[in-house]
């Protein structure tokens, strides 16, 4: 039914740029060849690694004054995924592998990030996302690295009726 609460909940969540710190309970950030820090992995139990692009529309989430309304997350538990903007400003919305985002505990581990153009990410295996979705009406047209059988392994959570999470620019 939703939160534990037993009512409608809205959780506010404000973007933040993203860096490797704050994004390190979701995934990755790669760096540059040589750099010490370069130990992103990815991987792909069904050994189904596949590179292409994928676009989100402005119009596929309902907006708000401050933002944008984020009712559903997805995570896929057999890979890693890598998104890259190419041509605009987006957002993207996450949770750890292990939140239970059907509780109240679990939607205040929902966080967000206010992405460039080339912010590339990789999302470690089972984390929660939601987007990237661009900030200004248009399209999105992102670089995506995931496994080629992603649609057999695409799990979601619906956050409402139960919670609204509005995710502030």
């Amino acid at each position: 039914m939703g939160p534990e609460m037993g009512e409608a909940r809205v959780v506010t969540v404000r973007s933040e740029p993203l860096t490797a710190e704050a994004w390190a309970p979701f995934g990755a950030l790669p760096v540059d060849e040589g750099d010490p820090g370069d130990r992103v992995q990815i991987e792909f139990e069904w050994a189904d690694p596949h590179v292409n692009y994928i676009s989100h529309h402005y119009d596929e989430v309902e907006r708000t004054e401050r933002g944008a309304r984020c009712e559903r997350l997805y995570r896929h538990a057999t890979h890693t995924q890598t998104l890259m903007p190419l041509d605009c400003e987006s957002i993207v919305a996450v949770a750890p592998a292990g939140a239970d985002l059907t509780t109240s505990a679990g939607l205040d581990t929902i966080r967000a990030f206010r992405l460039r153009p080339l912010d590339c990410f990789v999302l470690a295996r089972g984390t929660w996302h939601w987007g990237p979705f661009p900030i200004e009406p248009g399209t999105v047209r992102l670089l995506n690295l995931q496994g080629r059988r992603y649609t057999d392994d695409n799990a979601h959570v619906d956050l409402t009726p139960g919670a609204t999470v509005e995710v502030v620019l």
